[in-house]
């Protein structure tokens, strides 16, 4: 019997250049968002695209690969984990995130292409204890 897995891969292009933060302990860490579009008919016959936003956190070395390779507009194919957080922002207002975890990253599309053995990435686990601000 299989056992039921967290897992989320998704398709889309970057909004923005990656976000780079070293942790106190040293840890790399990028954020980044990726969109993917939905396209379908409506009741009309009218063609609709919809387009939704993911909110990515890569850790280690695939942060590093995000910082080096990663640009806006670049088309890419993420896997990771689910997960859902809540931090108080600065104006004291709780607020909640639901964000991937990336465990795996390969780079699709056109533009730099590093050279085919790197293009795919799989990181090495992510750290359990470090604390997230948005």
């Amino acid at each position: 019997m299989y056992a039921i897995r967290n897992k989320v891969q998704l398709i889309g292009n970057l909004g923005q250049y990656p976000e780079i933060h070293t942790t106190e302990t040293g840890k790399k860490l990028a954020r980044f968002s990726i969109a993917t579009n939905d396209t379908y008919r409506n009741a009309s016959g009218t063609k609709v695209t919809e387009t939704s936003w993911h909110k990515v956190i890569a850790w280690g070395k695939l942060a590093e690969i995000a910082e080096k390779y990663l640009t806006k507009g670049k088309e890419v194919a993420v896997s990771g984990k689910l997960v859902h957080r809540s931090y108080t922002d600065k104006n004291g207002i709780k607020r909640y995130v639901t964000e991937i975890v990336l465990s795996e990253l390969l780079m699709l599309g056109g533009g730099y292409k590093p050279p085919a053995e790197t293009q795919e990435w799989h990181n090495e686990g992510m750290p359990e204890s470090e604390e997230l601000e948005a």
